[in-house]
């Protein structure tokens, strides 16, 4: 705790499975550590917008969802994996807004209650307005639900590409994306399909001979 600082341990604790293993505390400066000082970095990289961007907002409500019954279940590190995966995708889209900020904050609570306590008042929270008694955030269970997959088009069980769609695209309308895109194309000409597969967010497969 001296070395690291009490969350950091409380993070390296819970995040590290199987309480009856030992693992080397090594492992929490090397892998934790930089959860902590991401989450505080990113209070210098408030984007402008209010709410949750369209972009990340199925990603934020199935934190929510995830971490609360994590917590519930006694899942820490399951939870502290999820809220990494957040972390990143908002650093991946050019930092928070203050909505996401303030979840990510909410979220990350129950782990790091020192730092997070410190960075609610950095968000212009009265210090009588304790983070720890603030009602945790809610999620919509239509919002956790993906719009669009990625899915893999193989030709002869070889991938040619990687399309982008809905996620409640028909078997016969994958088949004619997959088709139509310009690598399977390529692969398709002079061939003849003799089958067609589609399976449901995952991938179509098409087998040709010729």
């Amino acid at each position: 705790m001296d070395q690291y600082g009490a969350d950091t341990m409380r993070l390296y604790e819970m995040f590290m499975g199987d309480f009856e293993q030992a693992a080397p505390c090594r492992l929490c400066h090397r892998r934790l550590q930089p959860l902590p000082r991401r989450v505080w970095a990113l209070s210098d990289k408030l984007v402008e917008g209010e709410g949750y961007r369209p972009q990340l907002e199925t990603l934020l409500h199935q934190t929510i969802k995830k971490v609360g019954a994590d917590i519930e279940g006694l899942k820490m590190n399951t939870a502290i994996a999820q809220l990494m995966t957040l972390v990143n995708a908002l650093y991946d889209n050019g930092g928070a807004t203050r909505a996401e900020f303030e979840t990510v904050v909410q979220l990350l609570n129950p782990f790091a209650p020192h730092m997070t306590e410190e960075l609610w008042e950095k968000l212009g929270h009265s210090h009588d307005e304790q983070l720890a008694y603030y009602p945790w955030p809610k999620y919509e269970e239509a919002k956790c639900v993906e719009s669009t997959v990625e899915i893999a088009v193989q030709v002869n069980g070889k991938v040619k590409a990687r399309l982008k769609v809905a996620a409640d695209i028909t078997s016969e309308d994958a088949i004619a994306a997959a088709k139509a895109d310009p690598a399977v194309a390529e692969a398709l000409s002079g061939k003849t399909v003799v089958k067609e597969i589609y399976v449901k967010g995952r991938l179509v497969n098409l087998a040709v001979k010729g």
